[in-house]
């Protein structure tokens, strides 16, 4: 049985959306920890900090998400997205834990245009996507580590695209945006949902955790366009969003151009059912003006 959960990267967008729905009265037992309580590339530190807080899972929300700065930052960014997890994936099977890991739509290189499935062969094209793919392949090396690959997270914490954009919106008459990139945004809420999910489905009737890779992201497709575009809709801005292409917007890092990643796995396992992506950002943005 799951009961004390230890979440790696509590700050970040999804490590706050999980505690909101731990304050609601999960019948779990939680060990939040960031960067100031936890070093997660510390070997030591974690042997002593698990002998302290015994856990019966994992959940590492932490990671390096400077997507451009990585490519300066290769070090950094491989410390934390690949020899860290390598650290955690260990801790857990030391300590006989279950191990749930969030990777990212950018250990595709998207050229494939058609919806990423889990067996479907990773080939990053970007520091960032480097990292996090080694991640993954530290991860697997346990076999009762899950790990969860989203896209385009957002959420009412921390700094994202939805967040950018409300602010470009009252700054600016008009914004460029990228049209010719498309994915599936994700409401860092309804993967926080997802893993309470998961967690819930292998405590049931002492079910297995079915570990292995899955995909998650809200349903439907768009490009960043189509994203901004409903972004000043939902929060009625009159900010004009104009279209641009990928190569009139030049950054340091590789990005994928086609991302959307198949749910089918995830959907049919844990039995879970995800909203459209509009749906969550309408959500998203009526909870921001309420704070």
């Amino acid at each position: 049985m799951i009961k004390n959960i230890l979440v790696t990267g509590s700050y970040g967008q999804l490590g706050n959306e999980l505690h909101e729905l731990a304050d609601q009265g999960l019948p779990y037992h939680f060990i939040w920890t960031d960067v100031d309580t936890l070093d997660i590339t510390d070997k030591k530190a974690l042997k002593n900090f698990v002998k302290k807080n015994p856990i019966d899972l994992l959940i590492n929300c932490a990671a390096y998400t400077a997507v451009d700065k990585a490519e300066e930052e290769k070090e950094i960014a491989e410390l934390i997205n690949t020899k860290a997890v390598g650290l955690l994936t260990k801790t857990c099977k030391e300590n006989g834990a279950k191990f749930i890991h969030v990777s990212t739509d950018y250990v595709f290189n998207g050229k494939t245009f058609q919806p990423y499935k889990e067996t479907d062969t990773p080939s990053a094209n970007s520091i960032y996507g480097i990292s996090k793919l080694k991640g993954e392949e530290e991860a697997l090396k346990y076999d009762n580590a899950l790990i969860i690959r989203t896209a385009w997270l957002y959420s009412s914490h921390g700094k994202n695209f939805v967040k950018t954009m409300l602010r470009l919106g009252v700054e600016r008459e008009s914004v460029s945006v990228i049209f010719d990139q498309i994915g599936s945004p994700t409401y860092a809420h309804d993967l926080a949902k997802a893993i309470i999910n998961i967690i819930d489905h292998a405590n049931k009737n002492n079910k297995d955790f079915n570990p292995g890779i899955y995909n998650f992201t809200n349903e439907g497709v768009c490009s960043w366009y189509d994203f901004a575009v409903s972004i000043m809709k939902f929060a009625e801005l009159p900010c004009k969003v104009l279209p641009i292409e990928t190569k009139d917007y030049i950054l340091p890092a590789s990005r994928p151009f086609y991302s959307v990643l198949n749910k089918s796995k995830i959907r049919s396992t844990f039995k879970i059912e995800i909203p459209h992506w509009e749906e969550s950002l309408d959500k998203c943005i009526k909870k921001m003006n309420r704070e």
